[in-house]
This record gives C-alpha cells, sequence and structure tokens, in this order.
C-alpha cells in the first residue's frame, strides 16, 4: 500500500547440515560465513521463488512502516540509513519502534522511486511488489541489481511476481520475511525468537475464537462507486480467519482487489472492518456507508459493529500480530451479544 495504501497505487528453527542452512519452510538456502551473529558475510536467500546471493548490508532503505517495523524488530537499526515514508501511513511516534524511527532519516514521504534510492547511496532496499517496487515507476529488483544495490520483497506481495511466484498465508509470509532477513543480517536466533513468539500468540487467539459458525466480515478499504478490499493473499484475510471471522472476499485468488456493492450486500456481513489511513480517517468512511443506500441496511452498519484497523496493522508487518489481537477481543464480544 501507498500514498493512499500501496495497493491502490500498483495495488526460527535453522538447522546446520554440511556448512549451509537449509530453511524448507521458506525456500531459502543460506551459506555458512564466519557463524558471528551479525558479522558481515555472503548468504544465499529467497528473493519471491527467486535464490539471491546477499552480502551483510549497512545502509538500507524500508518503504513503509511495515519494512521498518521488521527491521527495528530484529534489531538491526545500525543497519539502516533511513525509511519512506507516504502520508497513508501513520505518525512513526505511533509505532512500538518510536525510538527507532529516531536514530535513522525520514528521506520522502513520496512513493519509492530510483532517484531517491541511488541518491541515498543506499546498498539494500526492503519494500513489496507492486508497491514500493514497480515496473510503470522503474524500480524493480532487477533495476537495482543492475545499479549493484541489493533488494528484498515482502513474502506475502510476491503472490503474483513476474517469473518467481511464491505463494504462503499471510502470516507465514511475515515469519518468511523475519527468518530471511535474519539469515542476510545475520541475525538468525533473534528471528527465531520472534517468530517463536508471534507463533504462540496466534495460537492464544485461535484457542479463544468465538464457538461456532464463522461470523461474515467485509473489510472496507476505500472506494464509493466500486469498494476496494481485503482478498485471500493480504494479512487481514488471516486476522479475520485465525480470529474466528470469515472474509467475505476470502476466496479471490488476489491481495487487494476491487468488488462491487452487489456483492457486500449480498453476503450481508455482520461486521465491517475500516482500514484507516493517515489521510482518510476511519469516521469518514463509516459516514459513507451509512449515508449509501446501498450499505445503511446492511447488518453490521445498521448495528454500528465497526471495527478499525490500523494501515501498519493491515500491511505485512509484526504489527499484523496486535491487529490480530484487536480484532480477535472485538469479535468475541461481538459473538457473546448475538
Amino acid at each position: 500500500m501507498t500514498s493512499r495504501g500501496r495497493h491502490r497505487r500498483d495495488a526460527a528453527a535453522v538447522s546446520v547440515v554440511a556448512g549451509a542452512l537449509i530453511l524448507t519452510g521458506c525456500g531459502a538456502q543460506v551459506e555458512a560465513s564466519d557463524g558471528a551473529e551479525g558479522a558481515a558475510g555472503t548468504t544465499t536467500v529467497n528473493r519471491c521463488g527467486e535464490p539471491v546471493e546477499y552480502t551483510t548490508p549497512q545502509r538500507a532503505v524500508a518503504y513503509e512502516g511495515g519494512s521498518a517495523d521488521k527491521m527495528f524488530a530484529l534489531g538491526l537499526t545500525d543497519h539502516v540509513l533511513g525509511y519512506v515514508l507516504p502520508p497513508a501511513n501513520p505518525p512513526v511516534s505511533e509505532s512500538p519502534w518510536a525510538a527507532e524511527y529516531e536514530k535513522v532519516e525520514f528521506l520522502s514521504d513520496d512513493l519509492l522511486n530510483r532517484e531517491l534510492v541511488v541518491d541515498a547511496n543506499a546498498d539494500f532496499v526492503v519494500a513489496g511488489w507492486n508497491s514500493g517496487f514497480s515496473d510503470s515507476r522503474g524500480i524493480t529488483p532487477e533495476i537495482l541489481d543492475t545499479l549493484g544495490i541489493q533488494s528484498f520483497m515482502h513474502a506475502e506481495s510476491c503472490f503474483n511476481y513476474p517469473g518467481f511466484p511464491e505463494q504462503h498465508t499471510p502470516f507465514e509470509s511475515l515469519y518468511a520475511d523475519l527468518e530471511r532477513l535474519g539469515q542476510i543480517f545475520g541475525v538468525e536466533d533473534r528471528a527465531e525468537e520472534l517468530i517463536g513468539e508471534y507463533q504462540e500468540r496466534v495460537a492464544a487467539v485461535e484457542d479463544h475464537a468465538p464457538e461456532g459458525d464463522p461470523i461474515d466480515v467485509f473489510l472496507y478499504d476505500f472506494g464509493t462507486d466500486k469498494p476496494f478490499t481485503a482478498a485471500k493473499h493480504v494479512p487481514p484475510n488471516d486476522i479475520i480467519r485465525l480470529a474466528g471471522g470469515e472474509n467475505i472476499f476470502g476466496d479471490v485468488e488476489a491481495r487487494w482487489t476491487e468488488a462491487s456493492w452487489e456483492a457486500v450486500v449480498e453476503a450481508e456481513p455482520e461486521v465491517v472492518i475500516i482500514l484507516e489511513y493517515q489521510d482518510q480517517p476511519a469516521q469518514e468512511k463509516i459516514d459513507f456507508l451509512k449515508s449509501n443506500p446501498a450499505t445503511a441496511a446492511l447488518p453490521a452498519v445498521a448495528n454500528d459493529d465497526f471495527y478499525v484497523l490500523d494501515y501498519n496493522e493491515a500491511i505485512s508487518s509484526p504489527r499484523n500480530i496486535d491487529g490480530l489481537e484487536g480484532f480477535a477481543d472485538f469479535l468475541r464480544d461481538h459473538a457473546e451479544s448475538r
């Protein structure tokens, strides 16, 4: 997502065998270096479905909060030059890693572009496909390769990456990213610790999900003539599913997608998740749903069953776990009040 949602614009256990690390869950192969955590070395890790050799980066540029938060959660602040944060993103002061943002440079509030990366003398760029990286804007991993700049793509965005597609559930993608970044920067232990913590939190949510049939949920991203929403291959689908709900567009083989109001009305969702942008407050979207004749009578709208999901909880980010826990609490309360 970017400017008002990057999708809108284009919308661990590690085992050592014979000096190499094979991560079957992520399709990554890592060559052993000197074994010191954080030490410089050469590592081969999948960039989507393509094995790529990395040298430990020192001047990373992160596009959007999800990318930066992954780096900060892994304790890699010293390897981060700065971040690019379009207006849709919430203020970094609201991030659990606000103190880390203060230690690096704010590079731009524009979309990711090649000139910015080159001018910053970056040696590594973290972003998603068809979001930060874009054919139309002339900044792709292949182009950066020719410039000697390494790149890393969120596994969640590899669903339709040309030539090297790769598919995981969105939360599995988060774990894959942490694992792979851990390998690239030599902090595998930290990555394994984080993944284990997140998996425990997810399991706790699943253990307390409402009983009975899943609750139908519609995520409203933006759009008036037609709604833009979350399909199968983005984090909100897992947030809804793991919390005990069912995304009414969760069977659509896409990431963020355009739907129709007729399909929303037909599904009669009991709950609407509103995606909150910094430059388009959730209340504006709620007001629209209440005033729009096509949606005003929906059970969720008529009963004010709205849940506001923060932007950085919806894009691929460690904060997906926070989003899951918050929505799960809401959904349990909703189920109990039926």
